[in-house]
């Protein structure tokens, strides 16, 4: 007889975050939950970077591109955005360390969500952006 309500089976994200130590998996989960909210619909995939010789398997956030996605390199969770995302929120950054395409969030203090989301919103609008330009200059 089948199991009723059968546990899910965790996905390549859960695996990902299970391989890091324990004390950032609830706030790797955060971003997650975060990017989840920020966009809606959006894909989570762990194959975006697979090309020969090299194996990522960093989560990634995709509608039709790569928008977001997130990373543990002690001491910091690190969330990946578009760089205009980046540059458009330089004040609000600023107690945080950055480069031209990634925020380092401590580990040891709270995930800013509602600054996540807003780098994630951001980043969307950005890449749809960029589509939108794209898909203009091939119909002339």
């Amino acid at each position: 007889m089948p199991k009723l309500n059968p546990k899910p089976k965790p996905n390549k994200t859960d695996a990902y975050i299970a391989k890091c130590p324990k004390p950032a998996h609830a706030a790797l989960e955060k971003i997650r939950a975060a990017i989840r909210s920020a966009a809606p619909g959006a894909t989570e995939r762990t194959d975006y970077f697979q090309w020969p010789g090299y194996s990522y398997s960093d989560p990634a956030f995709d509608y039709d591109g790569m928008f977001a996605w997130f990373t543990f390199k002690h001491p910091h969770i690190r969330l990946h955005v578009r760089p205009a995302a980046i540059q458009a929120h330089k004040k609000e950054l600023a107690a945080y360390t950055t480069t031209i395409a990634v925020v380092l969030f401590p580990m040891d203090k709270p995930i800013p969500v509602a600054l996540a989301k807003k780098l994630v919103k951001a980043s969307v609008n950005e890449m749809k952006s960029q589509a939108k330009s794209k898909s203009k200059s091939k119909s002339r």
